[in-house]
């Protein structure tokens, strides 16, 4: 096997350099459309192929920083000839760096986001109906599976058809996805709603608009549900973008969103068994790349966490927040029948259901997590073996564009 030219799996178009310079612990790397890339010398280094600092088998770097050397062991940058960047190191064998890979760097596709869609936030009038796939296909073929992971990053919810009933079926999407998320519910879970239930939480009573486990420092980031058995009338499933509810609040009630973003709560699960806590804001914007989440379980919403001249504000704001999410503008209202599975972003989607009008039937769904790291790493491998089926591109065709 000949030896990799990228520190990642990736396959790269070429994008064949013009020129490339030292500018003191930097080399400025330059394209023929004008295009430059200034980077550091010791990045460089710890990014040199053939088994120098790039482990072959795994890609991971496998150099302890203790031992980088001066940056001024970098000797000279010169264009290989194929138009790669070419270094030269006192010490050290000379390097080859990947003109594509120095490229897609330079336009920023190395991001966290890479290869993940943008939000599409939606309210019942752009969004009457749940986008909806079918099931079989989309566990058997990548292009449909990915269709579907991508509709889900972009609207927070899609659905399957066609699933069946079986009890393995949940597992066995989230599981095509990635690693289920274990809590103490389990890694699959069921929920019952029986005319004789055994406990208050498998009752008729209707579910408000809420995202689960806010208890958590990090709730679960996607939830699929899978419908095993429906034969009751009513119920219908709820779905609200909070994303559209937060933007309404922002735009037309500047003071509502504002405390419901700084605002504290305590919340936390009562139970005999478990004692989960966390304290958060209803809206909680989080670190700089955390995604926005919505802490709106209120059964478990236990206690102001706030200065005492925000709570009076706050809860205005929480009831103006509800009243909103569970609006004809804003809460989408399907049928949820068997065989069918909802996946939704937990962290962004409200979901909920309306009550049971009949005294007869049973409504048996099946529930998993996965967080939002294993859908969007599904997302980018499958974007890479596309990559690899679609790769032989002639080089003179190829122009300079980075990750296809």
């Amino acid at each position: 096997m000949s030896p990799g030219r990228t520190p990642d799996f990736y396959l790269y178009a070429e994008a064949p350099i013009s020129g490339a310079r030292r500018d003191g612990e930097f080399v400025v790397i330059r394209w023929p459309d004008g295009a430059e890339l200034r980077a550091y010398a010791l990045w460089l280094f710890e990014n040199r192929m053939g088994d120098e600092a790039i482990d072959e088998q795994t890609r991971e770097n496998k150099l302890d920083p203790a031992d980088l050397p001066s940056p001024d062991t970098l000797a000279g940058a010169a264009v290989a000839a194929n138009g790669d960047l070419e270094l030269t190191w006192n010490g050290y064998p000379t390097s080859l760096h990947h003109s594509g890979w120095l490229r897609h760097m330079h336009e920023g596709r190395h991001a966290h986001s890479a290869h993940i869609p943008p939000a599409r936030i939606w309210t019942v009038a752009t969004l009457p109906e749940l986008p909806t796939f079918d099931g079989p296909r989309v566990l058997e073929d990548d292009d449909a599976f990915t269709e579907w992971l991508t509709t889900l990053v972009e609207s927070g919810v899609a659905r399957l058809t066609g699933l069946g009933n079986g009890e393995d079926v949940v597992a066995e999407v989230g599981l095509r996805v990635g690693a289920l998320r274990d809590t103490n519910f389990g890694t699959t879970w069921p929920i019952t709603a029986d005319v004789n239930p055994g406990s208050v939480a498998n009752t008729a009573l209707p579910l408000a608009p809420h995202s689960d486990l806010p208890t958590r420092e990090t709730p679960p980031g996607y939830q699929l549900l899978h419908c095993q058995v429906n034969e009751c009338s009513g119920g219908l499933s709820h779905m609200t973008d909070g994303y559209a509810v937060a933007r309404r609040l922002q735009e037309h009630e500047p003071e509502f969103y504002e405390v419901l973003c700084r605002a504290n709560w305590i919340f936390f699960n009562r139970s005999p068994e478990h004692d989960h806590r966390w304290s958060g804001p209803l809206i909680d914007h989080g670190g700089p790349h955390s995604p926005l989440t919505f802490r709106t379980f209120h059964p478990v919403r236990g206690f102001p966490d706030m200065a005492e001249d925000d709570v009076p504000l706050a809860y205005a704001a929480l009831r103006r927040f509800s009243q909103l999410a569970r609006s004809d503008e804003y809460q989408l209202r399907s049928v949820f029948s068997a065989g069918e599975l909802v996946a939704f972003d937990n962290r962004r989607i409200l979901h909920g259901r309306g009550p049971f009008r009949e005294t007869k039937g049973r409504r048996v769904l099946r529930g998993a997590y996965v967080d939002h790291d294993e859908v969007y790493s599904r997302l980018r491998v499958l974007m890479r073996r596309k990559t690899a089926r679609i790769s032989a591109i002639p080089e003179s065709n190829t122009n300079g564009g980075g990750i296809r």
